[in-house]
């Protein structure tokens, strides 16, 4: 994951999320009612090319920019035990040199023109976007294909970037409480998925990574029929999707990677782990098995997680930091995702309180809104929380690309987003209620917790040296 996205990313304990980009909004933009959001007044064109690429492009003259996404159908659930975390490191790879585009110069040459460029890398898609003034959209298009093209792979880039890599794991998870919980929690959460591995893989296997398990996969993944391009901004769509056709339209597709295997069986008890590590409170991490993007319920649980853990006035800050003030911070995080998924949750208790002085509460809050459901004051204002984000998404250039490829992608079609809004402001009481008492259920859930090393200084000062 590049810095700044990454920075942005654990600034909202949140690992890996595709709706964090930021971009500049559009001058005096005013969103349509959400309610009337349609394929009648957001205009998206659709085509596929002979060699399987998808090309998404949505025209809006409200400032002279473009935001140009490349979403690639590959994270970190189609990879493989002895490969885990190649799909980051391709990440950071695509920046590293091409064909004609030598090392180091793919950013030099977008900054020159006055662009940025960022990614992230996903457990379900590896995504790059670059914001240029409108009329420098061509060197996009140049470089961008050049790298899907042909992407330098010499031994000595992959030799370099891989212990930027390793690096960039040692911060983000060795030496981060957040970190080490996620890893640990979906670890002991999943035996047989996909995601039972991190995104950014484990340190034995970015060991020993060679250069050809990575020229095997650019050429599976990262094919022209496994990737869906998003223009939005000011251009007009039959030039920009002539300078497309001229760009990638020539690069051969692909023979169709296999699906990801997963055999997770039913979980049949509650999970635990302690990671030890040196802090100074005790902070805990937990999920329940929830449902991928084919099941309906997922939008209800999106709602649950606004009541739950979605700012100072949710339930879960008020219980645990208000009222009992016995935490620091507390929330949920939920998104949908390809495969059965976690529903998290998170509390970091204030030094001196115990983990389960802190479990013995969040139970309470859950078993609350499975019992009672949320009230309607709740209700209404996780869906306005829910319905203005999505509605703010589409007032940025990045924000439409962002919200194009994750429905296209994610969902199957671009198509569902317009069903969004309507889908959140249809759920009821009795939903959340339902829900709740489907998946938030002991036997579904898995908990990690960081116990505190002992301070070896603290120890001595209280004379238990060995």
């Amino acid at each position: 994951m590049r810095p700044a996205l990454n920075a942005a990313l654990a600034a909202a304990l949140t690992l890996s999320t595709p709706f964090s980009a930021p971009a500049a909004e559009r001058a005096g933009a005013i969103s349509p009612p959400a309610s009337v959001l349609s394929e009648q007044n957001f205009k998206v064109q659709r085509h596929v090319f002979d060699n399987g690429l998808v090309v998404l492009l949505h025209e809006d003259h409200s400032v002279p920019a473009v935001t140009f996404w490349q979403w690639y159908r590959v994270g970190s659930r189609n990879e493989r035990p002895g490969i885990t975390g190649i799909s980051h490191f391709f990440e950071h790879m695509m920046f590293n040199g091409s064909k004609n585009v030598p090392p180091k110069e793919y950013d030099r040459i977008i900054e020159s023109n006055g662009g940025t460029s960022n990614a992230f890398t996903d457990r379900d898609m590896t995504a790059y976007y670059e914001d240029i003034a409108a009329d420098r959209a061509h060197v996009l298009f140049r470089l961008d294909s050049d790298r899907m093209a042909g992407l330098l792979l010499t031994p000595e880039l992959l030799k370099s970037e891989i212990e930027v890599v390793k690096e960039e794991r040692r911060l983000r998870t060795d030496n981060s409480v957040f970190g080490l919980l996620d890893e640990q929690m979906y670890a002991s959460a999943f035996n047989a998925s996909p995601y039972h591995w991190p995104v950014i893989g484990w340190m034995g296997d970015l060991n020993r990574i060679t250069r050809d398990d990575m020229v095997n996969y650019f050429r599976t993944y990262y094919a022209p029929d496994n990737c869906i391009l998003v223009l939005a901004g000011d251009f007009d769509s039959a030039t920009a999707l002539k300078q497309i056709q001229d760009s990638f339209g020539k690069i051969p597709r692909q023979p169709p990677p296999e699906p990801p295997v997963n055999s997770e069986p039913e979980q049949r008890g509650e999970r635990r782990a302690d990671v030890h590590y040196p802090a100074q409170q005790v902070t805990f991490m937990g999920g329940y098995k929830a449902p991928g993007v084919r099941d309906s319920d997922q939008v209800v649980l999106d709602v649950l997680s606004s009541i739950l853990g979605d700012g100072e006035s949710s339930r879960l800050h008020r219980a645990l930091v208000y009222d009992k003030q016995v935490a620091l911070a507390a929330g949920t995080f939920y998104q949908t995702r390809l495969d059965p998924t976690l529903f998290e949750f998170y509390v970091m208790m204030k030094p001196g309180e115990t983990a389960e002085t802190g479990e013995k509460i969040l139970d309470e809050v859950f078993d609350g809104i499975e019992k009672d459901g949320p009230t309607p004051r709740e209700l209404q204002k996780a869906k306005n929380l829910l319905e203005a984000h999505f509605v703010k998404q589409l007032k940025t250039n990045n924000g439409v690309g962002q919200t194009l490829g994750f429905y296209e992608h994610v969902h199957g079609d671009y198509r569902e987003m317009f069903k969004a809004v309507d889908r959140y402001r249809a759920v009821t009481i009795d939903d959340c209620r339902r829900v709740a008492a489907k998946y938030f259920v002991p036997e579904h859930r898995t908990l990690v917790r960081i116990v505190p090393d002992e301070n070896p200084t603290a120890a001595e000062d209280r004379g238990e040296k060995d």
